[in-house]
């Protein structure tokens, strides 16, 4: 039983670090979409600079959010994901 549940810990963190990894990825490609798709309309260049700067500041955030986020995961994982599983077990026998 202890093994069922350390190898169901395991697949959800992994589970949870690649959607983590995919949500990063399309944060960071969203950002660089949307301004490139709004440089031609940007009239002063030190406004460019300003909004790579905060394209810069919230991608960098938000990973590093993320990061931490797995860090907490892997570090607290068997209380953190032992308590779900056993909530997920407990309504699907309801």
């Amino acid at each position: 039983m202890a093994d069922n549940l350390q190898s169901r810990i395991a697949a959800t963190f992994r589970q949870d670090k690649i959607w983590a990894i995919g949500f990063v990825t399309v944060l960071w490609t969203t950002l660089l979409f949307v301004l490139l798709a709004v440089r031609p309309y940007i009239p002063h260049s030190a406004i460019e600079v300003a909004a790579w700067i905060a394209l810069s500041a919230v991608g960098l955030f938000n990973t590093a959010s993320i990061a931490a986020m797995i860090r907490h995961y892997a570090h607290d994982r068997d209380h953190i994901y032992s308590l779900d599983i056993r909530h997920l077990d407990a309504m699907r026998r309801r």
